[in-house]
């Protein structure tokens, strides 16, 4: 069943069609992927190649993309319902398929390496103007144009080459009855789509491309950049987004920032320090997912985050240092540090981000919750067929009866102090 191209028009005549995304889950477990069985028929509705769609998919989805365009196989990792990827794909669209003009889909992608910019036209009202590159999906473009951009351009001047050297202005004329779009699209000759218009409204545009160039080549020389600036970028770039009040909902933001200044891992350590401090058991529910899109199955960045809390301790240390047992189970519930992590972290005091005899008192403080997570931990190994059971038994223990396990563990030491530090109670 086809449906509408631009799905916001409800015109069952609407002559632009494209078929319904059919999705097909192959695999088990880690192996678990979504094979897009009719990408290649998709794609063409759309006049775009069945890799930039797909890839798309993976740059939302936070998911690792494989093409295999022999075989006519396309595939997101992880399990996608059609109906979730078909709605992903208006996005897709909206952004790399409509002309911003006329909302018709008879558009053309432009490729410019030296510039690194992607331009659009549209043969429908005669539209031009750049795409925003900001999206994660327009690298993979750069890297990868469409099969035919530029190569139109090449054949044209090799037949023109070869028509003044036979002395003939037919082939010229032949050439340019075969090309639907206007002069302006194809030619090279910047001048000569300058003077195209001269109104207000276009030379507001020709500034705003002019604008759009100099970003883009502002982008590709931040990557050049040591890792200290970068990571200064980023900083900057975390601390408008909070200063305009942006920053809740800015994390996919944030996230495609981090990847484009190639700091992904050092993130964590930049976001503790901008969006938590003595309250950060709040703000860790608040900031989940912020921090979810950099740990997550990253060991690297969980270590950064540990390296910022640390950060945090020394600044409000009358507050934090009694609760970094609350906090560390905090931030284990979350999933924002795995259990090994936290148990090699507590293998060594590191003096990298603080003292070391604030580290020691981090670590003093730590013991407890780190002693229940190696005992948690043996009593998982040695259950045998029943893990899986026991891990839900141990998240239980800790949070119902934790109390009995508190009193086992740390009455040999000092029991007085410790239940005032680490209340289990309020876990």
């Amino acid at each position: 069943m086809s449906v509408n191209v631009n799905r916001s028009v409800l015109d069952q005549f609407y002559r632009y069609k494209m078929p319904r995304i059919i999705a097909k889950v192959e695999g088990k477990g880690n192996g678990i992927k979504t094979v897009i069985v009719n990408m290649t028929d998709v794609a063409k509705s759309l006049n775009r190649p069945p890799t930039y769609p797909t890839k798309f998919f993976g740059c939302e989805l936070g998911a690792q993309t494989q093409f295999d365009a022999k075989n006519d196989r396309f595939i997101v990792n992880g399990s996608h319902e059609a109906n979730k990827l078909q709605d992903m794909l208006d996005g897709f669209i909206r952004k790399f398929v409509l002309c911003p003009e006329c909302d018709n889909p008879e558009t053309d992608l432009h490729i410019n390496a030296k510039k690194q910019t992607i331009g659009n036209s549209c043969k429908a009202c005669g539209y031009r103007g750049m795409l925003d590159t900001r999206h994660k999906l327009c690298t993979f473009i750069l890297r990868n144009p469409p099969e035919d951009t530029g190569s139109a351009k090449k054949k044209e001047k090799k037949s023109k080459k070869k028509d003044k050297e036979n002395g003939s202005s037919d082939g010229e004329a032949a050439n340019h009855n075969d090309i639907d779009a206007p002069d302006a699209v194809d030619r090279d000759d910047d001048d000569e789509d300058w003077a195209e218009e001269t109104t207000e409204e276009a030379q507001q545009r020709r500034m705003e491309e002019i604008s759009t160039h100099a970003k883009n080549l502002t982008l590709s020389e931040d990557l050049e950049k040591p890792l200290e600036e970068r990571v200064n970028l980023f900083y900057n770039f975390v601390k408008h987004k909070k200063e305009d009040d942006a920053v809740d909902s800015s994390d996919k933001e944030i996230l495609a920032e981090a990847e484009r200044l190639d700091v992904k891992d050092t993130a964590p350590l930049i976001l503790t320090e901008l969006l938590m401090d003595e309250n950060i058991r709040d703000q860790i529910k608040k900031y989940k997912r912020h921090f979810l899109r950099f740990t997550h199955n990253n060991k690297k960045a969980q270590k950064y985050l540990l390296g910022g809390f640390e950060c945090l301790v020394k600044l409000h240390q009358s507050q934090l240092l009694p609760r970094v047992p609350l906090v560390l189970k905090d931030l284990y519930d979350a999933d924002l540090l795995e259990e090994d992590v936290i148990l090699a972290w507590a293998e060594k005091v590191s003096k990298k981000y603080v003292s070391k005899e604030l580290a020691k008192e981090i670590h003093a403080k730590a013991a407890p919750f780190v002693k229940w997570l190696k005992e948690a931990e043996e009593e998982s190994e040695g259950s045998g067929a029943d893990e899986e059971e026991d891990e839900d038994n141990v998240e239980v223990v800790y949070s119902a009866s934790v109390s009995e396990l508190k009193v086992e563990t740390v009455k040999p030491e000092k029991p007085a102090e410790e239940e005032d530090d680490f209340d289990i109670d309020a876990i």
